[in-house]
């Protein structure tokens, strides 16, 4: 893979990491620690999200990697992790 499509990946997984924030602020509230946290389950069946991310789990991974979320688990998926926090690590 060359050097310009690999820039332009990482681009674009930074900015469906800055969108994926976007929508935990819109959709969270603030726990006891006072970060904004959302259940998965909400995240992943709300509408905008559905239109606005091709793959929300990749997203989700590539942010934990990046510690801009937290989440129990490796990988959240539908019905199974419904109930499980997403911590929005960075306002």
């Amino acid at each position: 893979m060359n050097y310009l499509r690999m820039r332009l990946l990482t681009m674009n997984v930074q900015h469906e990491i800055s969108l994926l924030v976007e929508e935990i602020q819109r959709l969270g509230s603030k726990n006891a620690d006072g970060k904004t946290c959302v259940k998965f389950g909400v995240l992943f069946s709300d509408e905008k999200c559905a239109n606005l991310f091709e793959a929300l789990v990749g997203t989700l991974k590539a942010a934990k990697k990046k510690k801009v979320v937290m989440f129990q688990g490796e990988l959240l998926l539908q019905g199974v992790h419904d109930d499980v926090d997403v911590i929005l690590l960075q306002d």
